[in-house]
């Protein structure tokens, strides 16, 4: 039971920074309808951006979340206008497609020049102290990404719900034709959202080189499990993403207690088959479609 038990906090502090990642792929579908294969290279991206920044200025790496998001918002928004705008209207979901797939790969060799394939990791000089709260060990690090993504989840969520650009994006998710009719810029919108998405990866880009070892490679992996968080929470509903990604890292994280780290990382994938089987539309699709 203690093992158990152990495995569970370890899976929700773990699923929090999925979320995060997952937050910002449901985003760029809820308002773009793509499905942003490159997702999982930005989140690399950001973890080189603060690696770099840890090794060659010092920076804390949890500081650093100040200067990659602001900085990937800015990539987002003009890899969306360069490479996805131009795309047609009728067939940009399947074009999409290949485009941020072929952006992911352009990534990675570009990560692959400048920082080799080698594997690598952040460790700052507290990554390895630990907390025992009632006999369960709570680790450091893994406690502040999962605070830092519910802080960065509640930015994204005031912004969403409280601002004319977030009403904007609701109104662009729920009816496109409606949103234009009134007055919105879908394309502002559009390049706008993409920027955010890159950003949340960024922000859990800073956490993840911290709690993982990685190489420019890592993505594949990466974006397979954001996928299988994204459809299981329902396309386009980031609160079920959220919860997808909690579920999911505990699942995971008892997997691997309790069998084998293997099998851990098959989890995502037998999820996956199993909700496109029963539940193409995931745990929240069917009710909060378009609600974001």
């Amino acid at each position: 039971m203690h093992a158990l038990i152990q495995a569970i906090i370890l899976g929700i502090l773990t699923g929090g920074v999925y979320a995060l990642m997952a937050s910002g792929q449901t985003l760029i579908f809820g308002i773009m309808k793509v499905v942003n294969l490159a997702q999982g290279a930005f989140v690399v991206l950001g973890a080189y951006l603060t690696y770099t920044l840890f090794v060659q200025f010092g920076m804390d790496p949890f500081a650093s979340v100040l200067i990659t998001t602001p900085l990937m918002f800015l990539v987002g928004v003009g890899l969306q206008w360069a490479l996805i705008r131009p795309l047609h209207s009728d067939d940009v979901a399947q074009l999409s497609l290949l485009v941020t797939f072929a952006l992911a790969l352009g990534v990675e060799g570009i990560l692959s020049f400048a920082y080799s394939t080698t594997l690598t990791n952040i460790q700052p000089k507290y990554a390895n102290f630990s907390w025992t709260v009632v006999g369960y060990q709570v680790n450091l690090v893994r406690f502040c990404a999962f605070a830092l993504s519910l802080v960065v989840l509640a930015v994204l969520y005031l912004v969403l719900k409280r601002t004319k650009f977030g009403r904007a994006v609701r109104a662009t998710v729920q009816n496109p034709m409606s949103a234009q009719l009134l007055g919105v810029n879908a394309q502002r919108v559009s390049a706008l959202g993409f920027g955010l998405g890159a950003a949340t990866a960024a922000s859990a880009g800073s956490v993840f080189g911290m709690l993982n070892a990685f190489n420019p490679g890592s993505h594949y992996d990466l974006i397979s499990r954001l996928l299988t968080v994204v459809v299981l929470g329902g396309l386009g509903s980031i609160g079920g993403s959220v919860v997808a990604a909690l579920v999911m890292g505990v699942a995971s994280s008892v997997v691997s207690a309790m069998a084998s780290p293997i099998w851990s990382d098959f989890t995502f994938f037998i999820v996956l088959l199993l909700v496109l089987l029963l539940r193409p539309r995931g745990l929240f699709g069917a009710r909060t479609r378009g609600a974001l």
